[in-house]
């Protein structure tokens, strides 16, 4: 959507959802991307059963800081209000695809292309300003000088497409624009969207300072009526001299509510549409049912007590403990107050339904090549080898009801017209392969691995100390340092002082623990009670175990032996396979070709020889390609693989990768993916040491600084991928001061065969070769295995249920003048809003 597109595309986050700011993409005829994975969830109707007036209420995480959109600090916030209140000259369908808005524009299209390319607009006649002007030449003049980068005065986020302008000229009136460009660029579809007045981009004043708190001028269906910073609201309202159709509400309120108040807001009726996640719109499923029923909640504080708790809690308060009765009656009093919050708040929650769909973006897991064991291409790719991405993206879409597709590509997602699986140039999920190419690599199972990663837990790590000494970024969860390490092999599964379950034996709890994050253990307010109580049982039990270990050390001896032999048989029966699979796979190389296409194969020579890391025979290129996947995505034929899961060391050092991940409370189920993919890579002998970072620092401190080994976070998806997603994966270059210009790419991974792919595309004014060559870009990225892209992500909205045309609106545009309350006794039409 044009009005959503931020010349600095955002990262967004998956535990936050933050910074979510999709952009627009290309047109053909020839279409092989299909349809959307996930259809909108709007309630469209027509408008005849839409009510004219009243107020909608739409929560932001927080008010924009600036009007601008072009600025580098613009957000969601800044996007909404543009689309509501700005011209945008293209809108995106439901596809993801970018439409002419009649509202603006009777046509644009390129009239010439030699000498130079020029496009010709014609406006809309009826279009004018919110001060009557009407909008012309003028106003596309001003923004171009502004975007151009010519003036360093104006302080630009991005001037991509602009500065290739090189004069912008009136038609036959001011009604004909004619823009000419110094060199083709074929996303000109994404310029002038939002267009802002001269008055607004005709100085470096106004655009830097002015813009920021208030428009001069406006034209679409609203008009920018009041900002209230201290109330946490902006408010507009009907545009009277809007000559499209009539906006159906009187005024639309975007009103500032925090993540963390989100439900309560929903409950006191605050809001009318609010972004939820997966607890708040579980919450309001079972508000749903459970009014239906017309019973109390039994779910939420207090759902877990039972009959026998309920004794135990009594005979604590009635006991002669006094400081155990009195610390016993306080928690039994929060836990009442917290059960009638609950309560009330799932009375409010009733009134609300959920919509649904998948955000126009996906979460990647980034791998940053800059330096450590991710600097080698064989091990990004082994790492990337070993991931089940399907396991991932079902873990996250399927228990909300919605497709889960892994994503096959870094430009497009399903339905957009440059979108294309191209995942295949790195290779499918095989762990036996993953490990083959860590041994080529040099990755070995060593003795050393214990030695080192008693020494590496001393150091200081990405997200905080490894050490006893208690993270800032965790407070109040006791010992824990925010860090967290899969595969250490130390001979036992935990630490044995930590029986928190008794009287369950405390190894059964600490194996538990291995397979989850730290901080998901919630233990009710009893167990500490329980806790004193198995404490002096386990001491009793601890002699007893200490006589039954040495008899257990004795028969594991015998055992590893037999499991030594078993693994070596094991060992020699992969190989074969791997032999064989080599053979019959060769038959899918050839599809595999065809599909990539001749250029993908003609210039696989040239490219090794320019990209730095490249460690290939042209023997082993010719077996990558016969098994489907690009040069380097499989080891070099006979390298034997290590046994399965035996951590891996490589002079010394054991091969441990820094997971940071954001600690915030909606953190969940981003570390849940992080869980999964660390339990994917301890069977291929990588360990994982997760550090968690508080959410304020996890980008700045972390992700841009190229604090980290692994990450998660996300894009949003670009119809303009030739110019849009250039500085994501743009090869780094040395900065004049010596730093590296990483621009967006926050991997450190690029080639300049990459580069080149991007700026053919941007130039070409044939759509189908500009889209051809994005797709190959996208290829020669999944063989960098720089960035991993797993889902798409999940839009989870509550809405009023008589709230029409407004809810998971997914890649289309919202239709701003269409959103209203039904009718009384109307009902949503299933069929899209009339125009």
């Amino acid at each position: 959507m044009s009005h959503d597109r931020v010349r600095a595309r955002s990262v967004v986050f998956l535990a936050t959802g933050v910074l979510a700011l999709p952009a627009l993409a290309g047109c053909s005829s020839n279409d092989e991307a299909g349809g959307p994975a996930a259809g909108q969830d709007v309630a469209p109707a027509a408008r005849g059963t839409v009510a004219d007036g009243g107020t909608m209420n739409w929560a932001l995480d927080a008010l924009p800081e600036t009007l601008n959109t072009f600025q580098s600090d613009a957000d969601a916030g800044t996007s909404r209000i543009a689309g509501a209140v700005l011209p945008s000259l293209f809108r995106l369908d439901a596809q993801g695809r970018p439409q002419r808005n009649a509202d603006f524009l009777e046509s644009a299209e390129v009239v010439e292309r030699e000498p130079r390319q020029v496009v010709l607009y014609k406006l809309n006649q009826q279009a004018v300003w919110s001060d009557g002007r009407e909008i012309g030449a003028d106003d596309f003049a001003a923004q171009w000088r502004a975007l151009s980068g010519k003036d360093t005065a104006y302080w630009t986020a991005r001037n991509a497409g602009y500065d290739r302008i090189e004069k912008i000229e009136r038609g036959a009136n001011n009604l004909e624009v004619r823009v000419t460009f110094g060199k083709p660029y074929a996303d000109w579809r994404s310029l002038f969207s939002p267009l802002y007045p001269k008055q607004v981009m005709g100085s470096p004043d106004s655009f830097n300072d002015g813009a920021r708190r208030k428009l001069k001028a406006t034209a679409g269906p609203f008009t920018l009526t009041d900002i209230d910073r201290k109330a946490g609201e902006v408010t507009l309202g009907r545009n009277p001299r809007w000559w499209g159709r009539q906006a159906k509400l009187d005024k639309l309120v975007l009103r500032e509510v925090s993540r963390s108040e989100r439900a309560e807001a929903l409950a006191k009726g605050r809001v009318d549409l609010a972004e939820i996640d997966a607890t708040e719109a579980g919450r309001i499923t079972l508000a749903a049912r459970d009014k239906a029923d017309g019973g109390a909640p039994a779910h939420g504080p207090g759902a877990q007590l039972t009959p026998a708790k309920a004794l135990r809690s009594w005979a604590i308060v009635n006991g002669s403990d006094e400081e155990a009765a009195q610390a016993e009656y306080e928690a039994r009093e929060k836990t009442r107050r917290a059960v009638k919050k609950y309560a009330t708040e799932q009375a409010g929650l009733s009134g609300y339904v959920v919509r649904k769909s998948l955000e126009p973006a996906y979460t990647q897991l980034a791998l940053n090549g800059s330096e450590g064991p991710l600097a080698d291409d064989r091990v990004r790719r082994a790492v990337a080898r070993a991931l089940d991405r399907e396991e991932l993206a079902e873990a996250v879409l399927k228990p909300l009801g919605l497709p889960a597709e892994p994503v096959g590509s870094h430009l497009a997602l399903a339905g957009q017209l440059a979108y294309a699986d191209n995942s295949g140039a790195l290779g499918k999920q095989d762990t036996a392969e993953a490990r083959a190419l860590l041994a080529d690599a040099g990755w070995t199972p060593g003795a050393a691995v214990k030695d080192g990663l008693k020494d590496k837990k001393k150091t200081k790590t990405a997200g905080g100390q490894a050490s006893a000494k208690p993270s800032d970024t965790e407070s109040g969860s006791g010992a824990d340092d925010g860090t967290y390490i899969v595969g250490q092999d130390d001979g036992k599964p935990g630490d044995s002082s930590s029986s928190v379950l008794a009287p369950a034996p405390a190894a059964a709890h600490q194996k538990a623990a291995l397979t989850r994050q730290a901080d998901v253990l919630r233990l009710p307010a009893e167990a500490e009670t329980e806790q004193k109580k198995a404490e002096g049982k386990a001491a009793k039990k601890a002699e007893k175990e200490k006589a039954e270990k040495k008899s257990a050390e004795k028969k594991s001896t015998e055992k590893k032996r037999a499991e030594k032999k078993q693994a070596e048989k094991k060992r020699a029966a992969e190989r074969a396979e791997e032999r064989r699979e080599q053979r019959s796979e060769s038959r899918f190389g050839d599809r595999s070709e065809n599909r990539l296409g001749n250029t993908f194969e003609k210039r696989d020579t040239a490219d090794r020889t320019g990209q730095q890391g490249d460690r290939q025979s042209v023997t082993s290129r010719s077996r990558d390609h016969a098994k489907g996947g690009a040069p380097g995505a499989y080891a070099p034929k006979g390298t034997a693989a290590p046994a399965a899961g035996a951590p891996l060391a490589k002079d010394g050092k054991p091969l441990t990768l820094r997971f940071v991940l954001p600690s915030g409370d909606g953190s969940e189920p981003l570390r849940a993916v992080a869980d999964r993919i660390s339990r994917m890579l301890a069977k291929i002998g990588v360990r994982t040491e997760t550090a968690k970072v508080s959410d304020s620092s996890y980008f700045k401190d972390h992700i841009a600084s190229g604090q980290y080994d692994l990450a998660l976070y996300s894009w949003p998806a670009s119809a303009f991928p030739a110019t849009d997603a250039r500085p994501i994966f743009a090869k780094p270059v040395p900065a004049a001061d010596g730093s590296l210009n990483v621009e967006q790419n926050y991997t450190r991974v690029g080639t300049d065969h990459i580069d080149q792919l991007f700026d053919q595309a941007m130039s070409e004014l044939d759509e189908e070769t500009s889209r051809s060559l994005v797709k190959k870009a996208d290829a020669r990225i999944w063989a960098e295995a720089g960035s991993i892209p797993l889902y798409q992500r999940p839009q989870l909205m509550a809405a009023r249920p008589n709230l029409a045309n407004a809810g998971a609106f997914g890649f289309q545009a919202p239709n701003y003048e269409d959103i209203g309350f039904l009718k009384p006794g109307a009902k949503p039409s299933g069929m899209p809003a009339a125009k």
